[in-house]
């Protein structure tokens, strides 16, 4: 960083960013079977569509992430967009050569119809009722917004985790409108303990004493203490053993083991948790947590394929990159190696890179040399197509 110079200023910054808002008059019938009369997207852009619209890419986002993945939205904002050390002028998402497209999906509670909007039929906020979603509804909803910004195939579509899980659906439901599939940490499926993991951040949420049965907006309360559980019980698996232990170890935030005190004992790592849930449950819905886990499990690739992923992949046209990281237990790389096989057995072009790195699942938010160098390397081809 430049000495002096505000971040939001910084060469390699995309600056302030203002996010954009598109609301959709036309129904769109989601996987479940029901109806959304109408919905609003709410999405950030960076960069520049060149003439013929070739240099679009649509970065999809992970299970509480949002439109805004990188910038700053003010001069005082000292937190940058979510995925800002890969994006912006140089970085591997080069916002001097690409015209980048980040939408809040359907769902959310950061402006995009979810369930904290309002239900039209009703009148009240849809809260609990909000109908279940799969990624293709996503797909579907991020295609409606490329045809309003003229696009009519992606350079590139690029998600980790939950938005790796995007980008292969759009190579299967839509090959001929993205050039390049790019899937970071991600799964064709979710393991059974994934799963598990995931039921037990629910019920967090749903024993709390102001879910009220997921009608907590019409009560004035919030299931805080659910949600701050949730999130630890989430931080924790997207983290490694080895991270952890690196990062606090057993270091001490306040008191002492010394022998006749009856002090409180606080561990660096209770006191981190503890603030990770404090800030995820002042910012995130709880209905939108339990509808995007349930997403995420819902989640099968090959499922209407026979259950054979290369059968899945044979339809799609573009090319691929794989990467996963080594300490990733939530997201093994196991489970991306099964991508590249499928992938390599239905005889399409993929790379795949396996990135050492300490910070488990989270690795792929955090700058690491290694992935930065892959990672532009692959986002050079793009350019170069």
């Amino acid at each position: 960083m430049t000495a002096s110079i505000p971040p939001y200023q910084q060469p390699d910054s995309v600056g302030i960013i203002t996010p954009q808002t598109q609301h959709f008059d036309q129904p769109i019938e989601l996987s479940s079977g029901r109806t959304l009369s109408e919905y609003t997207l709410v999405y950030e852009t960076y960069g520049e569509l060149n003439v013929d619209a070739s240099n679009a890419i649509l970065i999809c986002h992970a299970l509480s992430g949002h439109h805004h993945a990188a910038g700053y939205h003010h001069e005082d904002d000292s937190k940058p967009g979510w995925w800002d050390h890969y994006i912006g002028p140089g970085k591997p998402i080069d916002s001097n050569h690409f015209f980048i497209v980040s939408v809040n999906n359907i769902g959310g509670c950061h402006g995009s119809t979810g369930p904290k909007s309002i239900n039209p039929e009703t009148g009240k906020a849809w809260q609990h009722d909000f109908p279940h979603l799969r990624c293709r509804d996503w797909v579907e909803t991020q295609r409606a917004l490329m045809q309003v910004l003229g696009i009519k195939q992606w350079a590139a579509v690029i998600g980790g985790s939950l938005g790796g899980m995007q980008a292969m659906r759009w190579s299967l439901e839509y090959p001929d409108e993205l050039r390049h599939c790019i899937v970071i940490a991600s799964a064709m499926k979710l393991t059974a303990q994934n799963i598990a993991f995931n039921e037990v951040a629910r019920q967090a949420i749903m024993s709390d004493p102001f879910f009220h049965n997921g009608y907590y907006m019409d009560h004035g309360v919030i299931p805080k203490q659910g949600l701050r559980l949730a999130r630890m019980v989430g931080h924790i698996t997207y983290l490694s053993e080895h991270g952890m232990g690196e990062k606090f170890g057993r270091e001490l935030k306040s008191g002492n083991f010394t022998l006749g005190t009856d002090e409180e004992v606080e561990f660096q790592i209770e006191s981190y948790l503890r603030y990770q849930g404090d800030v995820f449950s002042d910012s995130f819905d709880a209905n939108t947590y339990i509808l995007m886990t349930k997403a995420l499990d819902y989640f099968d690739l090959a499922r209407e394929y026979s259950d054979d992923p290369v059968e899945a992949f044979s339809h799609a046209k573009c090319s691929f990159f794989v990467a996963s990281f080594s300490s990733d237990w939530r997201f093994a790389p196991e489970r991306s190696r099964e991508i590249v096989d499928a992938l390599i057995a239905a005889n399409k072009p993929v790379s795949y890179a396996e990135i050492e790195a300490s910070f488990g699942h989270d690795a792929f938010l955090i700058p690491n040399q290694r992935y930065e160098d892959v990672f532009r390397a692959y986002m050079q081809r793009v350019l170069g197509e």
